[in-house]
């Protein structure tokens, strides 16, 4: 089974950069990230065209995400993460597809730091570890998929030096994110790949991508039930160098399709 996160930074004006790298990648699960478009402006009909189910949860200008199965029941079990009735950002969707519940995620940028939108940042990440972790309770197969806005380590990021002071890689960021694996997940791309540079995401400036100048922002994190299963993990940067696409690649894993 094959598994992939994609933050498309625009469904809609990404639309055919979109359905390009689904026609070529053929994942069986994919979650997106930053739609950028209201609940009914979501396209659909060109989703199912391409041989996917699909749920999301939209969001007029920002934010976003949606989950899609390439002949897969996709049973939804949960739009936002508990903890604070007023944030109604659309950043996380759950559903429970093919035996494994897949949640889909679009962690706040929190820039400029220190400020208000941080500390969203850093109250955001507290609500999903709380809800992390009774995932984990509930002792079922589970991923934890998206675009985190979080670069782990230093091997993570082009030039760390020059990002000390970014919401992305501050201390407390790292902190967050380190702690959140420490429930008992397991980072899928850091896993297969322990020293390698990994990046998926470029920014527009500065000829990011041709300089290879990259953060790795979108991870996998497995339960342990889905440890055994991991058989590969890998970037489609090469998506990143088409036209009008987005400043992130897609990532993806592949899981053995047997469960232990």
């Amino acid at each position: 089974m094959k598994i992939a996160t994609y933050n498309v930074n625009g469904i809609n004006g990404r639309l055919p950069v979109l359905l390009r790298w689904l026609e070529e990648a053929q994942p069986d699960i994919v979650c997106l990230q930053e739609l950028k478009a209201p609940q009914e402006k979501f396209p659909e009909q060109a989703i199912t065209d391409a041989g996917y189910n699909a749920i999301w949860h939209g969001q007029k200008s920002w934010n976003g995400v949606a989950i899609l199965a390439r002949n897969l029941e996709i049973k939804e079990t949960r739009r936002g993460l508990a903890g604070d009735p007023e944030d109604l950002n659309s950043r996380y969707i759950e559903a429970f597809i093919a035996g494994i519940v897949i949640g889909c995620l679009y962690l706040p940028n929190g820039n400029p730091a220190p400020g208000l939108k941080f500390d969203y940042k850093l109250a955001w990440f507290e609500r999903l570890k709380l809800h992390a972790k009774a995932l984990l309770d509930f002792d079922i197969p589970t991923i934890l998929v998206g675009d985190y806005n979080v670069m782990p380590t230093e091997l993570d990021v082009y030039k760390p030096e020059r990002w000390v002071d970014d919401a992305l890689f501050r201390p407390e960021v790292r902190d967050a994110f380190k702690t959140l694996v420490e429930q008992g997940w397991t980072d899928a791309l850091r896993t297969l790949h322990p020293n390698e540079k990994i990046y998926t995401f470029w920014d527009y400036f500065r000829n990011a991508y041709s300089r290879d100048a990259g953060l790795r922002i979108d991870h996998f994190l497995l339960s342990p039930h889905l440890t055994s299963r991991l058989k590969a993990a890998a970037v489609d940067r090469h998506v990143r160098g088409w036209e009008k696409t987005s400043d992130h690649a897609p990532v993806w894993i592949q899981l053995e399709n047997h469960l232990t």
